[in-house]
């Protein structure tokens, strides 16, 4: 199983950015998927999960600004995070949680200058 996020990046806040996650190795249109983040010195955070049948879910921190989205055909996951702040600044992660098990992507930077 393989996930690699890419898109990631320096954006003025306010900006926008779309992270990529394309996932191998699973029957992905079966699994549920997530967006995670984590600054540092602070826990791995939730900021956004789809459900196999696309149900969607945000936390307060994110809600509204960030949207996540999946093309089963591709085998893809996107993350579209709009009006950026520079508490967003982080590593994100792609998640997989598939046949019993999470899978995680190496991580991309994001970082929001003010």
């Amino acid at each position: 199983v393989q996930l690699v996020e890419s898109g990631g990046g320096l954006v003025q806040a306010g900006g926008s950015l779309r992270l990529s996650c394309a996932v191998s190795g699973i029957i992905f249109s079966t699994n549920d998927m997530g967006w995670y983040r984590q600054a540092p010195g602070k826990q791995r955070e939730l900021v956004a999960a789809i459900s196999r049948r696309g149900v969607t879910n945000y936390p307060d921190s994110v809600k509204g600004r960030f949207t996540i989205s999946r093309d089963n055909a591709k085998n893809m996951v996107y993350l579209q995070m709009g009006s950026l702040k520079p508490e967003d600044t982080a590593v994100y992660y792609c998640l997989a949680s598939w046949s019993g098990s999470d899978y995680w992507g190496q991580g991309t930077q994001v970082t929001v200058s003010s």
